[in-house]
């Protein structure tokens, strides 16, 4: 045969086009999130009624948060029971999702279904004393130890694939991204309606808002997600976009402060609330770091933007050395409370994950090692994260008497 024959023929017996894309796509889904992946004829032929399963969800979880905000008198009295709850009356349907979608065989339904039956036991079978600290440790850890508990029927039940954890990781930037842009527009549309109605009753306009905010924000927690499974197949990703151009932003804010912090000395000084500053700009580091390198050419050389990143993360591991100082400090002089062990060990977690990225970063600069192996790093530290945030469920709570 000539050439141009024998080419044909070969790509026959390979088979269909849209089919082998589909194939590779499946084989490959972490290239999903950095290029356009043809659809098939099958995947136009579902996209008409996909969306039936995660809406039916999100009404569900709708209804379901109002049912919890009527049983505690919300808004009209504060009610620590629903703040410790929250996370239990929309994230299983959430997982329920993922489930449905991946297809998921009984055991993998029951292995996703006991966090949250194990979690719902703990936090309200535990005798929490009045105004107690551990019941609010609680109320802001659950939804981390349950946002991990998403990632076992996110994944399918890999629990061991490096490449699944970071398709979590994607997944969970991209949510959050949907997830305030939608209620970014819900409190547009209720001001809007505020305004609205306030000329014919004020009081109705209060009612509106006090029913759709809580229903539009569970709801929304379903939908993001269905948008983001669903723009998966079409278009690039804008967290690793937006990771980009925020990333140099975050270093020199990051350097001002640890050299201005380190040379002035006033970092004993930290109070409880700039430590919770710095706690979060160090995880958020940490995402800037897991989503540069989920969009970045494994191929492509080392460039501007891996020196930034080491920059950020060594600027955040000297802010996390002070943290830890000045919180050693405050134990020293006051003794373990429950919101300071839970912030030393976050610290702790933190500091480690850092300095072992730091390093790693600056053997890959030199050409030491490949940059796959940060990604492997990152992703097999996120149980520690998950364990830490479960500890502080679990533990810290009868640690301290639920004081």
């Amino acid at each position: 045969l000539s050439d141009d024959e024998a080419f044909l023929v070969a790509v026959k017996r390979m088979g269909d086009l849209d089919s082998l894309s589909r194939e590779f796509a499946r084989e490959h889904s972490n290239r999903l999130w950095k290029q356009l992946v043809l659809s098939g004829e099958e995947d136009r032929e579902s996209a008409g009624s996909e969306w039936l399963v995660p809406v039916g969800l999100a009404v569900a979880a709708a209804i379901v948060i109002q049912i919890a905000v009527r049983v505690a008198g919300f808004p009209d009295e504060p009610s620590t029971w629903l703040a410790r709850n929250l996370g239990l009356f929309v994230l299983p349907f959430l997982a329920g999702y993922f489930g449905v979608r991946r297809g998921l065989d009984a055991r993998r339904w029951m292995l996703t279904a006991a966090p949250f039956v194990i979690a719902a036991l703990v936090v309200n079978l535990y005798p929490y004393s009045d105004e107690s600290a551990t019941e609010l440790l609680v109320a802001l850890h659950l939804p981390i130890v349950l946002w991990f508990a998403i990632g076992y029927p996110y994944i399918g039940g890999a629990i061991r694939s490096h490449e699944r954890r970071m398709d979590f990781v994607r997944f969970t930037g991209e949510w959050f991204i949907y997830f305030v842009l939608i209620a970014l527009g819900g409190g547009v549309l209720m001001g809007l309606t505020g305004l609205i109605l306030d000329p014919i009753s004020p009081d109705m306009a209060e009612r509106v808002i006090e029913w759709v905010l809580p229903s539009g924000a569970a709801g929304a927690v379903i939908v993001s997600a269905w948008l983001v499974e669903s723009k998966q197949r079409v278009v690039e990703n804008m967290a690793p976009v937006l990771t980009m151009v925020f990333t140099p932003l975050f270093a020199v804010m990051l350097t001002v402060a640890a050299v201005s912090y380190a040379v002035s000395g006033v970092a004993g000084e930290f109070d409880r609330e700039l430590l919770g500053v710095f706690d979060a700009l160090m995880v958020v580091v940490l995402g800037l770091v897991l989503y540069s390198l989920s969009a970045r050419d494994t191929s492509q050389p080392v460039g501007w933007m891996d020196r930034i990143q080491l920059v950020a993360v060594g600027a955040a591991l000297v802010l996390d050395v002070l943290v830890l100082t000045a919180m050693l400090v405050r134990i020293g002089d006051f003794g373990f409370t429950p919101n300071r062990m839970a912030a030393f060990g976050l610290n702790l977690v933190l500091l480690v994950n850092l300095a072992w990225t730091a390093w790693l970063s600056t053997r890959f600069l030199r050409g030491q090692i490949p940059v796959h192996r940060i990604e492997r790093w990152q992703t097999a530290y996120l149980p520690v994260f998950a364990v830490w945030a479960a500890a502080v469920v679990v533990v810290v709570p009868p640690l301290f008497v639920f004081a």
